[in-house]
């Protein structure tokens, strides 16, 4: 079954220093979908190794199977419009509205 359109929860506004958690999800695809977050339309790396994810200067995880974007700390550059999409290798993948998050 193909993924229907997630439901996206990204707070519009938090205080630098903050930890913030954005969540995805979507309940109808099979098998579960996985899901993608993007900011200003890049797609967001996904942290993989310590080294990688600090010479990146990464401040988030990313748990593509959960559809959380979690922040331990954001700060002004985490600024943004972020949206996510589901997919599951069947059909098309869906997307959910961009919401701007001001840090």
């Amino acid at each position: 079954v193909a993924p229907t359109t997630p439901v996206c929860e990204v707070p519009s506004s938090a205080m630098t220093g903050m930890v913030v958690q954005m969540s995805c999800k979507e309940t109808e695809s099979s098998p579960p979908s996985e899901y993608q977050w993007y900011k200003n339309g890049v797609a967001l790396l996904e942290k993989t190794g310590t080294g990688s994810a600090r010479a990146a200067n990464i401040t988030y995880t990313m748990n593509r199977k959960s559809g959380t974007l979690l922040f331990n700390t954001v700060t002004k550059n985490d600024t943004g419009e972020y949206f996510c999409e589901a997919s599951n290798g069947i059909g098309l993948s869906q997307k959910c509205s961009v919401k701007r998050m001001q840090v």
